[in-house]
């Protein structure tokens, strides 16, 4: 089932399975900006990351003293979510916890992604809220979208624009986790040209600080994408590889994979996020077209 939201400018597909974006288009040029999700290269269009970001060392984590298995990304994304409000340009979609999610994740939660369509910008908001015992958790966004945008461009033709202009910590990937080790900065005070070799490791992984936006442009066309936000501390940026996938993912995280050295327990997690009984975690990111 799929909720629509749109406007004079464009319209937003949202399917109720992982309450997933899976179509933005613009309407006059009827130009799709997401990923149609070709199972060739990667089935998905926009998912949502919850309650993990990335993989944990060996699919598993502990908490007080017990162990449960968690695919990586986490669940939410493979679950049917109810559409709980609705009205032309916006939707609020739920995910609560139930006998079977704590199974594998033993927290009370309610998970809502908020939806808002305002002129060519799409607004998606995370709330999470727990009333039993304090929860630990990560969230995040894997949004995919179309390159090349039109006919007449090639993947190579388009660059990564970063805001602000200013390099960001690199964080490496050895395997499926992350390698603090070799942290470094990269260059993201200039644009990137994109060409495959960029994702030979799997995702750019970068430390983000206050607002941020990343827009992909091409000089051969007017149209671009751009997702901006404020206060997520990663950003991931990643296509598959070596496969010649005709898609960037932007992806803003709240939370990561785990480290090289991360010792399983989920109090220690790099990145986790806390929250208590009656308190609401709330943020949002933003999709403009153009």
């Amino acid at each position: 089932m799929k909720t629509i939201l749109e406007n004079e400018l464009c319209q937003v597909s949202i399917n109720h399975f992982g309450a997933e974006i899976s179509s933005f288009i613009l309407k006059q040029e009827k130009l799709e900006y997401i990923w149609q999700g070709d199972s060739t290269f990667w089935g998905r269009h926009a998912p949502v990351l919850f309650p993990f970001v990335g993989r944990l060392k060996d699919d598993t984590y502990s908490y007080q003293g017990q162990s449960y298995p968690m695919s990586q990304h986490g669940f939410a994304r493979d679950k049917e979510f109810t559409l709980e409000s609705y009205d032309k340009e916006s939707a609020v979609f739920l995910l609560a916890s139930n006998e079977e999610t704590n199974q594998v994740y033993p927290f009370d939660f309610e998970l809502r992604l908020n939806y808002r369509l305002i002129g060519q910008e799409l607004t998606v908001g995370y709330d999470v809220r727990t009333d039993s015992e304090e929860m630990y958790f990560s969230i995040g966004g894997h949004p995919a979208f179309n390159v090349p945008l039109t006919k007449e461009t090639s993947f190579e033709d388009y660059y990564i624009h970063f805001a602000p202009s200013k390099s960001r910590f690199l964080l490496p990937l050895k395997g499926a986790y992350v390698d603090l080790k070799e942290k470094t900065l990269a260059q993201t005070n200039t644009s990137i040209q994109l060409n495959r070799h960029l994702f030979e490791k799997d995702a750019m992984i970068l430390e983000t600080i206050g607002e941020n936006s990343f827009s992909i442009l091409c000089d051969k066309t007017e149209h671009s994408v751009s997702l901006s936000y404020n206060d997520f501390p990663y950003v991931g940026i990643w296509t598959k590889y070596p496969d010649e996938a005709p898609f960037i993912c932007i992806e803003p995280w709240l939370g990561i994979a785990d480290t090289t050295e991360a010792s399983g327990n989920i109090e220690d997690k790099l990145g986790i996020n806390r929250i208590t009984p009656g308190e609401v975690f709330r943020q949002s990111y933003t999709i403009k077209i153009n």
